[in-house]
Order: C-alpha cells, then sequence, then structure tokens
C-alpha cells in the first residue's frame, strides 16, 4: 500500500475505488494530484485483481478542479519574467505533464466509472472527461470554468467531451465558463444518469463496475481498446496544439488579473490586454 498524499485507493471485489482528497479545499488539485494519478492508474491497469475502477471525490464535492494557490508557481515566472522563452518551455512541459496526469485515466485498460457529487469544476471537468462512463448525484454541477479565470482548458476537456456532448454545448460551456446542474449535464450527455443523492450515486457507480467485472477481463479491455483506437490519435494531436497554443499565448494582463482576483477573493476586471 502507498501513502497517498491526495488519493485514497481500496479495493474490493475486483473493484478499485479511487477518491479524491484534496488536500486542498474541495478536493482542488494540487502539486500532489498530478504527479500521484499516473502512478495510481498506472498501477491499477497492472494488478490483475482489479476489473473495474470507481472514481470519486471525498466529502460532499468531486473537485473545484485547478488549486490556483498552490500551482502558482507555473505561472508566476510565465508573468514574472515577461514571457521569454525560458519560462514559456518551462510553462510547456508543466502543461504537458498535467495533460499526461489525466491522459492516464484514459489510457487505463480497466473501465473507469466517475461518480461525481456536488461541484465538478475545471479540472474535475477535465478528468471526468477521460473516464468511460459518468454517473451524477441530483445536486451535482459542472464548470468548465477556465475562460473565466483567462484560461483555455488545456487538460482534456476540449479534445475529449466532443466524442461525449455535442459541439454546440461544449462550445456553449466553454466559451461561457457557466454553471449547469445534475438534469442538464443528463439532456447533453455528460453523464449517463443521475440518481437521488451521493449515497446513491456511489452505490450505482459500483454497481455498474461489479457489472463490468463479471465479464472476460480481457475482453472488457479489448472493448475499451477497440472504442479508444478512433479518438487517440485526435486526442494526443489537440492536447499538443492546445499546449504549445497556451504556452504562446497565455500570459496576459488578463490571466494576472484573474490571479490576483482570486488571492484577493473579489471579481476580476478583464480588459482584453
Amino acid at each position: 500500500m502507498t501513502d497517498w498524499q491526495a488519493f485514497t485507493v481500496e479495493t474490493k471485489d475486483q473493484v478499485a475505488q479511487v477518491t479524491l482528497t484534496g488536500p486542498g479545499k474541495g478536493n482542488a488539485m494540487g502539486p500532489d494530484f498530478w504527479r500521484e494519478l499516473p502512478e495510481i492508474f498506472d498501477g491499477l491497469a497492472a494488478d490483475a485483481e482489479v476489473r473495474a475502477i470507481v472514481l470519486t471525490g471525498s466529502g460532499k464535492h468531486f473537485s473545484y478542479g485547478l488549486d490556483l494557490p498552490a500551482m502558482a508557481g507555473s505561472f508566476g515566472p510565465l508573468l514574472a519574467d515577461k514571457a521569454l522563452a525560458a519560462p514559456r518551455t518551462a510553462f510547456l512541459n508543466d502543461i504537458r505533464t498535467m495533460q499526461a496526469s489525466i491522459t492516464a485515466v484514459a489510457n487505463c485498460v480497466k473501465p473507469v466509472i466517475a461518480a461525481v457529487s456536488g461541484w465538478c469544476i475545471g479540472g474535475g471537468l477535465d478528468l471526468i472527461a477521460a473516464a468511460d462512463i459518468r454517473y451524477a448525484s441530483a445536486e451535482a454541477k459542472f464548470s468548465l470554468r477556465e475562460a473565466k479565470v483567462a484560461i483555455v482548458a488545456d487538460v482534456g476537456s476540449l479534445q475529449r467531451l466532443p466524442a461525449v456532448i455535442s459541439e454546440g454545448h461544449l462550445r456553449e460551456l466553454a466559451f461561457t465558463g457557466k454553471d449547469i446542474d445534475a438534469a442538464r449535464a443528463e439532456r447533453i450527455g455528460l453523464v449517463n444518469e443521475v440518481f437521488a443523492d451521493q449515497a446513491a450515486v456511489l452505490d450505482a457507480a459500483h454497481a455498474l463496475a461489479r457489472e463490468i467485472a463479471a465479464n472476460p477481463p480481457l475482453v472488457v479491455q479489448g472493448v475499451k481498446d477497440v472504442l479508444n483506437e478512433r479518438l487517440t490519435a485526435e486526442v494526443a494531436a489537440g492536447l499538443r496544439y492546445v499546449s504549445a497554443w497556451n504556452a504562446a499565448f497565455l500570459p496576459s494582463g488578463d490571466l494576472t488579473e484573474a490571479i490576483q482576483a482570486v488571492f484577493e477573493k473579489r471579481e476580476p476586471r478583464f480588459e482584453g490586454r
């Protein structure tokens, strides 16, 4: 057993439950999250005793997304050094490391079922986009919020969600950064089904995982591999493009304003600089 800092991992009856635990508020995604996520999913992929995985969050919420205060070190040099080649290159590498963390979930040979309660914001949406199946509790809320903090979403939502929801719905979420409830998420296909509360959605996710685990494991893994084949190259190309785009264009007065507004707990004032 590994003493994870941002997760707990439990396995029972051939089903693993991976639970986000923070340490940031609302299971926000800080350095430990990005480092540990691929280690966990690579390990589960290699574990013959695991046939399906349930991915969920501790407490009331799935995840508030990127832990901006904890990850400020990735943005600071990019802005302070006036976006010269060295900080741009370091930032590009940071983006691609984070992309690889989420991709480890998508590439895991075992089916992954996301059980979402409470808020699923930004990076949380990137994470469940990499899952195979998404369930939600009735009070769950979703937001592709990066535009509101002057960032183009760059770790998977824009690349994976076109295969999950329609292009029009994705563009609406990405352009506005608006919040949607579980009922709207179900209508647009973002989640497969909505359940009464957090306990019910977790029970349903485990029931589905056990149903999957009862099937021949190599056949299930083969089905996932075949389904992923049509998307893998397209997603990879999109991730490389957005990482280069953000390394080139992310430094801005609006990004500085967004970060300052977070720390000062106020609404940002964007000027298109």
